[in-house]
């Protein structure tokens, strides 16, 4: 038995095979073993016993805007890792886009890289961009380790980072599909918008008029198409339409490599309770209609839906302008993903086997990352230490990423988060954050 430092103990060890009583034993920064509850510690190790507190393994987050650097006064990576640490957030990959550099060339990963890497309290790894100028970089972007490459197409809100079109996109699937990659679509349908009624002001009825449902159907519809001819592995972003559920689901039946992310924003915010003027609840996609999350949360339930990722995606203060036309599309959600969610799963009879498996193992297999998302012999001792009981009030200015805007303010959720590890060390703990130990990662060759 290799020489354990650490024992974390609880009545509640979320594991694969299901919630018990277990003391997990820790050596170098991975999981030795999952044990019984009264297993004996051995010597030389520190126990750590967390009571009746669940013990979940680190959530995985695989859809984070940093934007640093370049718009780092919008979003930066010490602020947004501290962010994620404090909600229970051990790994997270950031988007290509919103930085300046854009992550579409080898050199502006490094660029992002050397930024990052002393700033991360959590593993860090990172997306490259496909945009209609980058098809010759893709290769060599991948083998420098993105995870895959993220494309838009409709446009993406910042001109360095331009949208697909049709044949574009058809290149650049069939150039990640030979690289054996993975490509990650913001499935919004431009002609659809564009016919859309686009009208200025505070009303978010206007706003949801002009982002149609039909738009992610028809985008969605397309790319499983191209996918099936291509044989190519796509994932689609932030799914807010219930309606393109069948036509996924019919997809992954007949075999097409297709997989599909909600967020928490689409799963426990509505349309009906946006207040006309609040653009903290602004995203692209829209917060849809009450009736339309719950066929989302159907879709969770029977795995249509591969997992629940944040879809951070902040900006400064002043650029949430009262109109929902001007106003940046974004919601900041990092640091409460996790109690946002559990608190809608439990209402909705739902258990943490469910939220772990939507938010820690679902986008860490999306990733390819192994060593995460369970709590199993061999992983990466990375936990989440929650008090799923315990309800608190979001309060905005208790919150560590870097403006402090968020559409949960005031509301009170279920589920506190008492500490936070990676790779066996303490890095949160009741608000505290520790020094940053966060590595950055690198898809595995």
């Amino acid at each position: 038995m290799p020489d354990v430092q650490l024992v974390l103990r609880s009545t509640r060890v979320v594991t694969p095979e299901g919630t018990r009583p277990a003391s997990i034993t820790v050596s170098g920064g991975t999981i030795a073993g999952v044990l019984p509850h009264d297993a004996e510690v051995p010597a030389g190790a520190r126990l750590e016993d967390f009571g009746d507190d669940a013990v979940l393994p680190g959530l995985v987050d695989t859809h984070v805007h940093v934007n640093d650097p370049g718009r780092a006064e919008w979003e930066g990576f010490w602020t947004a890792t501290r962010a994620a640490a404090a909600g229970g957030v051990t790994t997270l990959l950031d988007m290509p886009l919103n930085s300046l550099p854009p992550t579409t060339t080898v050199e502006n990963l490094r660029v992002k890289r050397e930024v990052a890497g002393p700033k991360a309290h959590v593993d860090t790894g990172f997306w490259g961009g496909a945009i209609p100028s980058n098809t010759k970089d893709l290769r060599a972007l991948f083998e420098a380790g993105v995870f895959g490459f993220k494309c838009f197409l409709s446009p993406s809100g910042v001109e360095e980072f331009p949208e697909l079109d049709q044949e574009q996109l058809a290149r650049s699937m069939a150039e990640i599909a030979d690289l054996g990659g993975l490509l990650i679509v913001h499935a919004e349908d431009p002609h659809h918008l564009e016919s859309a009624p686009q009208r200025s002001g505070g009303r978010y009825a206007d706003f949801l008029a002009s982002r149609p449902r039909d738009a992610e159907n028809t985008a969605v519809e397309g790319l499983i198409a191209l996918a099936r001819r291509l044989d190519a592995r796509v994932h689609v972003l932030h799914l807010s339409s219930s309606d393109a559920l069948p036509l996924i689901a019919a997809a992954k039946a007949e075999g097409v490599r297709v997989s599909v992310e909600s967020c928490p924003h689409f799963l426990t915010l509505t349309a009906e309770e946006v207040p006309d003027g609040a653009t903290e609840f602004k995203c692209c996609p829209p917060i849809r209609e009450a009736e339309n999350q719950d066929v989302l949360w159907a879709g969770l339930a029977d795995g249509t839906i591969d997992c629940i990722v944040s879809d951070h995606s902040p900006c400064t203060t002043d650029l949430k302008t009262p109109d929902f036309a001007s106003a940046w599309g974004g919601i900041s959600s990092l640091q409460l993903g996790l109690p946002a969610i559990w608190t809608e799963a439990r209402r909705r009879g739902h258990g943490l086997e469910d939220v772990v498996r939507w938010m820690s193992a679902g986008p860490a297999e999306l990733a390819g990352l192994s060593r995460k998302g369970a709590i199993e012999a061999g992983r990466d001792a990375d936990f989440a230490v929650l008090a799923p009981e315990e309800t608190f009030t979001v309060d905005p200015a208790g919150l560590f990423h870097r403006n402090q805007v968020t559409a949960y303010a005031g509301r009170t959720l279920h589920g506190v988060v008492r500490s936070t590890w990676l790779r066996g060390t303490r890095i949160a703990a009741d608000g505290v954050l520790a020094e940053p130990t966060g590595r950055l990662l690198e898809r595995h060759h």
